[in-house]
């Protein structure tokens, strides 16, 4: 691991006076939903904002070109696996954050912290006591789960949120999870994750060419899924639902954009279920690469589920705003901070995962051509709002 306090040069046509350091544990060119929505953060204010996060490959060439600075502490490769090194990549994380922000602190001066990711909390709580600065934690959903979960983890969090200043939702149903089981007089914010438009590369390329690439009809209908492969997600929840639709006489395909640990469990059930042919996995897609199969698919599926066991639910969902930028129709779980994404027959449709809704949606979408558009346009419209960040400075808190 390199020395943490031996901080590399600041490019001087970079900064004019940060007084704002963000730290998140995980950061770009990693890509994910929290990654991307502290991205689209720093790009706000890059003139204010320091960036602390960890080292994750192809940094160095990421860094580079980005119009705000970015320091790194390194995460050694052996703690990427197993349980053990969870827990070790987690206190790294812990102490790195804390000392490279004091460090940060005597270089800059900076007056804010924005703790971007509610992990990792302890060293947030113990640089409120050190620093002069005023502090704004993040909660995503997941982050709020765990440390309920144990009286003294719960103890110390409800600390930490009492010392800072404002806390940051991402959905109004992480904010109300928060509510329910810590006791928090701190002010609350939502502010919904956005689309950044230059995520996505748009190429000339017609909407059939990726149809032709997997061999799917021009008029076929296509349900779109795109995240990692674990089973909150639910893409088994389409699978189990695709011979109900071809036994209605419609031509459903299914594109599935995603790695994980199980994309053979669900190849399995396809071919089970004698679909295979109707499932096509993408594996793993780059976000300049999205947008092609955004645009061929005609309507975007995702049936997410609290995962109570693994403590971890869909805190809001990004993937349903961007399918709707593209003017997609999207049909979602009514769980977790979906319903913030999406709104029942509005810009989507909203199901229970444990029953026959699921069925029901999905052939409305799969039937009704004009549905699709007009829930589309909406997706559009939603999809275009944004809360910029700067509603934590330039409003009182109340």
């Amino acid at each position: 691991m390199q020395n943490i306090f031996q901080l590399p040069t600041v490019n001087k046509d970079k900064l004019e006076i940060p007084d704002i350091l963000v730290i998140s544990r995980t950061f770009f060119p990693k890509e994910g939903g929290i990654e991307e929505y502290v991205y689209n953060r720093c790009l706000q204010d890059p003139k204010r904002v320091i960036l602390l996060t960890a080292s994750y490959p192809g940094d160095v060439a990421f860094d580079a070109v980005q119009s705000f600075s970015i320091y790194r502490w390194q995460v050694p490769t052996f703690l990427t696996n197993g349980k053990l090194g969870s827990i070790l990549k987690q206190i790294v994380n812990m102490v790195c954050s804390l000392f490279l922000a004091i460090r940060l602190y005597f270089r800059y001066r900076y007056r804010y912290i924005e703790w971007a990711h509610g992990y990792d909390f302890p060293s947030l709580l113990l640089l409120t006591y050190i620093l002069p600065i005023q502090c704004f934690i993040y909660l995503h959903g997941n982050d709020v789960l765990c440390p309920v979960k144990n009286s003294v983890l719960r103890s110390l969090f409800e600390w930490t949120l009492k010392r800072c200043t404002t806390i940051v939702c991402n959905s109004s149903f992480t904010r109300d999870y928060l509510h329910e089981h810590c006791q928090c007089t701190t002010p609350t914010r939502i502010i919904n994750p956005s689309v950044r438009p230059e995520k996505f590369h748009f190429g000339n390329a017609a909407r059939n060419s990726l149809r032709k690439k997997y061999g799917i009809p021009e008029t076929a209908v296509v349900i779109l899924s795109v995240g990692r492969l674990v089973k909150r997600k639910g893409f088994n929840q389409v699978i189990d639902n695709l011979p109900l639709l071809l036994a209605a006489g419609l031509d459903v395909h299914y594109l599935i954009c995603g790695r994980g640990a199980i994309a053979g469990e669900l190849k399995s059930q396809a071919e089970n279920l004698g679909v295979a042919e109707k499932v096509h996995f993408a594996g793993y897609v780059p976000n300049e690469q999205l947008a092609d199969y955004y645009r061929a698919c005609d309507l975007f599926a995702m049936f997410t589920f609290f995962d109570t066991e693994a403590a971890s639910v869909e805190g809001f969902g990004i993937v349903y705003l961007e399918a709707g930028y593209f003017g997609k129709p999207v049909i979602a779980s009514r769980v977790g901070g979906v319903t913030d994404a999406v709104y029942h027959m509005s810009n989507g449709i909203l199901v229970n995962p444990k029953n026959s809704e699921i069925t029901e949606g999905l052939r409305q979408l799969c039937t009704n051509r004009q549905l699709r558009d007009r829930l589309g346009r909406k997706g559009q419209e939603l999809a275009n709002r944004k809360t910029p960040h700067s509603i934590l400075y330039s409003k009182p808190q109340h």
